[in-house]
């Protein structure tokens, strides 16, 4: 015989307002109208006085100033960046151009992967990994075909198979996130995603998803996933930031000189020894070099990055919004000539046009774009999507026939 459990006190439920957190448990275990109506009403002392049996209400994660500062001022590196690129001629842009490309990439690689380290087919993730990256690359790959067809080389190319300009950072991440339980359950997850980039470059792997990207740029995301936040608390150090400003000047000093001797492909990490003109041998000590350079100025980056809240905190949560949309700012300023006037080929035209990329990116940042383009970039599409489908066997419980696992004989 059963006996029905009697509602809990008042007391025991978690405090209703904004910050109360509701989850499907607490629905699940609702009481209905009726034996609600049976229990009697506090008293107005006894409502106000806190229960130290009950438990505290759940406090909402806050998010670390740290990795926002981090990302916002990566993103100005990247606009900035692209803006440079059509100051090429000028010795000093050009310089700044190859140090911040040696760089700015394996940076927002490395912190992604940092925050991809619980990720799993469970939860939604899946889904969110198809609305926040593989529907803002289909969306803004054919934007951008178009936008050059309308306004630039009056062509019309549309290729969901060849990412377009920016698009191939999106692509490149859909593939390491859906990779990431594989490298969470090898033992030595950076040595061979550092062999499969190696490798890649060995041979010609064709344009196809820029699969030369995905690939060689792979083991600054594993990094990121091996990473600890007692690694980032050592480069938080006063002493770390001291180095962090001596290496970030001494790379920049140095790439002066290298500039003249080195071939500017190599800081894009998309193409084959052989189209670089060296054999593997060389190809490969090169690749390992600029790796340890990359994974050092990362570090040093890193480490000056402010570490307390500032005015542009906030704005490292939308990023993702500056780096896909800068480039129809930029391309369209190559379409109309702008960058062929003779004045930016001087060093106040330089810094003109790194306060302008400046400006542009932290307005794309900024909640009024977000309003308008969140469409494109964080849609819901719900209605895309239905319940898990699992197989039979596990939706009757792990049996199916006879009382025997689905697969398996007697």
């Amino acid at each position: 015989m059963t006996y029905p459990t009697p509602p809990p006190p008042p007391s025991s439920r978690p405090p209703a307002g904004p910050g109360a957190h509701t989850d499907r448990a607490d629905t699940d275990g609702a009481l209905p109208p009726s034996a609600v109506a049976t229990v009697p009403a506090p008293a107005p002392e006894a409502a106000s006085a806190p229960d130290p049996a009950a438990p505290p209400a759940p406090k909402r994660k806050e998010r670390d100033p740290f990795f926002d500062n981090a990302k916002f001022l990566a993103i100005l590196l990247v606009v900035i960046g692209h803006s440079l690129a059509y100051r090429l001629e000028v010795p000093a842009a050009k310089g700044l151009y190859m140090f911040i490309y040696m760089f700015h990439m394996p940076m927002f690689i490395v912190v992604t992967g940092y925050f991809s380290r619980n990720w799993t087919f469970a939860g939604g993730k899946a889904r969110k990994l198809i609305t926040n990256v593989g529907v803002p690359y289909v969306v803004f790959e054919i934007a951008y075909s178009l936008y050059d067809w309308v306004v630039g080389r009056n062509k019309m190319e549309i290729s969901l198979l060849d990412p377009y300009f920016l698009t191939w950072f999106l692509c490149a991440l859909f593939f390491w996130r859906l990779s990431t339980p594989v490298w969470q359950q090898i033992r030595w997850p950076l040595a061979v995603a550092l062999v499969f980039s190696l490798l890649s470059y060995m041979s010609e792997l064709g344009d196809t998803f820029n699969i030369h990207r995905v690939i060689g740029l792979l083991p600054f995301y594993v990094l990121g996933l091996l990473l600890k936040p007692e690694h980032f608390e050592l480069l938080k150090r006063p002493a770390a930031r001291i180095l962090g400003w001596l290496t970030l000047t001494g790379g920049l000093v140095l790439m002066y000189p290298a500039m003249e001797y080195m071939n500017r492909s190599w800081i894009y990490w998309k193409d084959p020894h052989g189209e670089l003109g060296v054999g593997n041998l060389t190809g490969t000590a090169m690749r390992l070099a600029m790796f340890v350079a990359a994974t050092l100025l990362v570090a040093a980056f890193l480490a000056v990055v402010p570490k307390r809240r500032t005015w542009f905190t906030h704005l490292g949560a939308t990023t993702l919004y500056a780096y896909l949309l800068h480039g129809f700012v930029t391309r369209l300023l190559d379409f109309t000539d702008w960058w062929e006037a003779a004045w930016l080929n001087t060093i106040p035209g330089v810094i003109a046009v790194i306060a302008g990329a400046a400006v542009v990116g932290t307005f794309l940042c900024s909640k009024p774009v977000v309003i308008c383009m969140r469409w494109a970039l964080e849609p819901k599409m719900t209605w895309a999507f239905t319940p898990l489908r699992r197989p039979g066997w596990m939706r009757s419980g792990g049996k199916s026939g006879k009382g025997r696992p689905a697969g398996k004989s007697a």
